[in-house]
């Protein structure tokens, strides 16, 4: 496990920076999943709750979005939904990091914008993959 997380660290290690918003409500889930991110160099925003998204999101200005959809003011497709109508933002990648396992749950998620959708517990090496994937086809 650890010979694969060196070589998957050495693979982005060359990338420069790059801003990810994290809306997750689980206080030990968001800080596991930014501390991970981190480590592959990404400037990771944590948020809790959906409050304060947009200006967040003025304010910091991410290039990725990994949003939860459970959370406990807003849920996340109203978040998704949001950010999709809005000009400025419609552009940013958002994937998906959800327990709603169901297939009309996803479905929801990819009509209303989602790029990605991920099933918790999820595989941190496929996320990483993922977010490069996008982040590559954001920037360009």
């Amino acid at each position: 496990m650890t010979a694969q997380l060196l070589d998957t660290k050495q693979q982005y290690e060359s990338y420069p920076s790059r801003r990810i918003l994290l809306i997750e409500d689980n206080d030990m889930n968001r800080m596991l999943l930014s501390d991970y991110l981190a480590y592959f160099h990404y400037d990771v925003m944590g948020l809790p709750e959906a409050s304060g998204f947009f200006s967040t999101l003025e304010l910091f200005q991410p290039e990725l979005i990994l949003l939860d959809l459970k959370l406990p003011d807003i849920d996340g497709y109203s978040v998704l939904k949001a950010v999709k109508q809005k000009p400025k933002y419609s552009a940013i990648p958002v994937i998906v990091v959800s327990a709603f396992a169901f297939k009309a749950d996803q479905d929801k998620a990819m009509k209303l914008g989602a790029s990605r959708y991920f099933v918790k517990p999820v595989n941190l090496n496929e996320l990483v993959a993922a977010i490069e994937e996008e982040l590559a086809h954001f920037s360009n």
